[in-house]
Parts: C-alpha cells; sequence; structure tokens
C-alpha cells in the first residue's frame, strides 16, 4: 500500500510514523525542509518539498501510485485543492481531507455525496468534542470510546484501593461480581500495556480498560467504585473553536456551562452565540477568578486554550480548589505519557481524534472503526466477519490469535456478545479485536486476507 500525505506537521509526522513501522510505503509532501527533515530522522519514508496542491509536486511524489491521500495540513484550502488536484491526476486514488473550519461543517456530506474528489472529510474538533463528552459521561474514566454504533462502550478506568476488583484474578471477577459479561481487554501497569490472561490478576492503580453493554455500564462502573453521575456543571476554559462547540452542544443537553475566555473581542463573539452559557472576561488561570466563579461546585472543568502548558496548570488548580474532574487539552504527543505522573489523566487531543478518523480509513479490510488507545500503544479494530475468515466456526480457545491481541467484543444482530474461550464467531458477525501496536499488522493482514467485508 503507498500512501501518500500532504503536511508534516504533528498530524502528518504522527500517521507518517505509525504506518512506517507497519512498513506501508509512505511519501510524505511539505513546503516547509525543516518539517520534512524531523520526519526523515525519525521514520523510514520518502520526502518531497513543495505544495501538495501541486500538480507536479503530487507527480514528483508518486500519486498515480498511490492507493490513498491523506491532505492534513494546517491549511483547510491546501487540503481541499490538494484532493481536487489529486484526483484529477489520479482518480482512483482514495482521497482524505482534514477541514477545520465551521463553515464547512452543513456541507461535509455534500463533499462526500457530490464532490467525487473528496472521499472522506474529516473534522478533528468535531471528533475531538465528540470525545469530551464521552470522558463528561462517565466521571473520572481517562478513556471511553463507542463500539457496536454505541451499543458497546470501551472504557479505560484507574483501579482505587477500595474496588471489590483490586488483587482478584481474571478468572474469579465473574464469581466475585456475579457480572460473567465483564470483560477487561487490557490492563496498563507502570506505563506497560498488557493484554491479559485468566490467570492475570487486577492490582491497585493499574489503569483497566473495559468492555462494557451500554445498558450495563452503570453495574461495570459499581465495581470500580465509581457509580455513574449526571453532570450538571461544567466550565470551559479557553472559548475556540472546540470550546464553543463544546458549549453550545452542552447547553442542548441542559447543562450549565461557563465559559471563561482572555479575548474581549472572543468574549463578545461567544456571547452573541450562546443561548443559556455564562461567558466571563478574564484569565482561567487566575485563582481568585476561579474561587469567585464557585470552580470547587464544578462536576467538570474543561481545559481548552490553545496553549497546553496554560491547560496543564489550569487542571492542577482546579483539581487543588476541589473541581470534581479535570480534561486537559494536549496538542504536543510527547507530553501525553508525562501526564498521569502528575495526576493528569483525561486527556484529550483534537490531533489523536484526527489520527483515529484517518486511520478506520487506512486499514485494510474496510474495518469499520479503529480507535487508538494509551497515546497509541494499542489500536481497537472492529470488522465484519464472514464464511470465509478463520475467525468463523470454531471456539476461540482453538483459534491462534497473534500474539498482543484478543477478540473483545462479539455483535450478532442486535445481540451483543462479551465472549469467552467458548464462544463461536457465525458469518456476518461484527467482531472487535483489541491489539497491542507491534500486533496491528498481524491484525490487518488477517482482517484483508482471511476476512471478507460486506
Amino acid at each position: 500500500m503507498k500512501i501518500l500525505i500532504i503536511g508534516a506537521g504533528e498530524v502528518g509526522f504522527h500517521i507518517a510514523n505509525r504506518l512506517s513501522a507497519e512498513n506501508k510505503n509512505v511519501v510524505v509532501v511539505d513546503k516547509n525542509p525543516d518539517a520534512l527533515r524531523r520526519v526523515t530522522e525519525y521514520t523510514d519514508v520518502q520526502t518531497v518539498v513543495g505544495s501538495g496542491s501541486s500538480p507536479a509536486v503530487l507527480e514528483e511524489a508518486g500519486i498515480k501510485e498511490a492507493e490513498i491521500i491523506l491532505a492534513v495540513t494546517d491549511s483547510d484550502e491546501t487540503n481541499l485543492v490538494a484532493c481536487l488536484t489529486a484526483d484529477i491526476l489520479s482518480p482512483s486514488t482514495k482521497k482524505l481531507a482534514r477541514v477545520r473550519n465551521a463553515d464547512f461543517d452543513p456541507y461535509h456530506e455534500i463533499f462526500r455525496e457530490k464532490a467525487p474528489h473528496i472521499d472522506t472529510v474529516i473534522n478533528p474538533e468535531i471528533e475531538v468534542v465528540k470525545t469530551i463528552e464521552r470522558l463528561i459521561s462517565v466521571s473520572g474514566a481517562v478513556e471511553v470510546e463507542d463500539l457496536a454504533d454505541g451499543r458497546l462502550k470501551l472504557v479505560g478506568l484507574r483501579l482505587d484501593n477500595s474496588s471489590v476488583l483490586n488483587g482478584q484474578r481474571l478468572s474469579e471477577v465473574s464469581v466475585k461480581t456475579g457480572d460473567s459479561n465483564f470483560l477487561v481487554a487490557a490492563i496498563v501497569r507502570n506505563e506497560k500495556m498488557i493484554v491479559p490472561r485468566g490467570d492475570s490478576r487486577l492490582m491497585a492503580n493499574d489503569l483497566v480498560y473495559f468492555i462494557s453493554e451500554k445498558e450495563k455500564l452503570a453495574n461495570s462502573l459499581n465495581l470500580f467504585g465509581k457509580p455513574l453521575k449526571p453532570v450538571k456543571r461544567v466550565m470551559i476554559v479557553g472559548g475556540g473553536r472546540v470550546g464553543a462547540r463544546l458549549a453550545m452542544r452542552l447547553e442542548k443537553e441542559d447543562i450549565k456551562v461557563k465559559i471563561i475566555e482572555s479575548n474581549p473581542d472572543r468574549c463578545a463573539q461567544l456571547a452573541e452565540k450562546m443561548t443559556r452559557a455564562v461567558v466571563l472576561h478574564g484569565d482561567g488561570s487566575d485563582q481568585e477568578l476561579l474561587t469567585e466563579e464557585n470552580i470547587a461546585d464544578m462536576d467538570v472543568v474543561a481545559s481548552l486554550t490553545s496553549d497546553e502548558q496554560t491547560n496543564i496548570l489550569i487542571s492542577l488548580l482546579a483539581k487543588r480548589l476541589g473541581a470534581a474532574n479535570t480534561i486537559t487539552k494536549i496538542s504536543k504527543f510527547t507530553y501525553i505519557p508525562l501526564m498521569a505522573t502528575i495526576g493528569i489523566e483525561q486527556i484529550i487531543s483534537s490531533r489523536l481524534s484526527a489520527i483515529n478518523s484517518i486511520l478506520q480509513h487506512i486499514r485494510k479490510g474496510r474495518v469499520l472503526s479503529a480507535i487508538s488507545l494509551k497515546g497509541e500503544q494499542a489500536e481497537v479494530i472492529e470488522a465484519m466477519a464472514l464464511s470465509t475468515s478463520e475467525l468463523v466456526g470454531a471456539p476461540l480457545r482453538k483459534i491462534s490469535m497473534p500474539k498482543g491481541s484478543l477478540v473483545v467484543g462479539v455483535v450478532r444482530d442486535q445481540e451483543i456478545i462479551v465472549p469467552s474461550g467458548e464462544t463461536v464467531i457465525a458469518p456476518n458477525d461484527r467482531v472487535i479485536i483489541f491489539a497491542q501496536r507491534e500486533t496491528v499488522p498481524k491484525i490487518e493482514k488477517l482482517l484483508s486476507v482471511k476476512l471478507e467485508f460486506f
């Protein structure tokens, strides 16, 4: 598979790095030689200096041999024109454009349906707002993802000393809890991700990823001693595009919202847009202001400014002042592994959201969804199995899955199955697989060669 990436920024760099590690043929195009130098230093890919919207540059980069072009620069216009130009030169190449401007929101479907030069439009800011909403819905969760069209939840929670799960072997959990549908997909211990076995023991301070039916989520959370609580008050620090999108969505859910924004002109714009949210002009890192605005009564404080150091400071301050939960926007991926050491775990990144959106379109076998976990340490892949699959027709305990992978969910018509070793996958089942990063290429090969898709 040859993939052409337009843009060597954070998103382009990390997609190139990810795909290069999976032995894909990747070419990165950017006008900035310094950005390309960083790419070549850390990844084994080809680079071309020039504008991704230039026909000559695209031809030099090999657009006619490319299976996919990903236009992920910081310029929406460049991305759209790059896809248009690529369609003229190579109509068969699949084209994905990263578009962030809210003005384009109503036209995403039109682009996909009526503009043949763009197969998919990805707005990472829309995706990151959805991520924040999922985190808000499960108090204290480090990660919350929807699978099987929202019928299944993948949740990552830190295990406390007080939990009934503390010290239990996974083979004993269903007996101790009476919940035969509780399935642990992964354990992160000392920043190392573990694919669990029946004899694996859960320990205090583990980050536990588990699968739960949406209707049974409250029961699963009770096992962790974290009851499902309604969110009534949210403070948003930073009234940029992400903050504004989030506030408008929360208003519709009848949640009381306060927005703190340092730019007075932006405050005036936000006040016109909002129907019920309170918009305050001020510095979100001002302790006196936060105290005056009753931060201790907030269910969630979301730090969404354009400066990640400020976001980290605000989240730490909010915790100290008594906020129940904090969500912190981070841009640099190198910061993500460090956050847990300072007590910040509910992290969102528009760039990581963009990568998740892009991955599902890159994976072979027309994968339905692909979700990166714990800063790309692992991936959850959702695919459809037909009769030709090696996964079909035998109990899972008899199927040789690649090391570092695990089938964590099966959806059959309207039935949701949390699998055991005796589960037999049938044709047309939707299969959800957890895989450590180094195992993903083997899973992808399995899905593209051994599985057929609708």
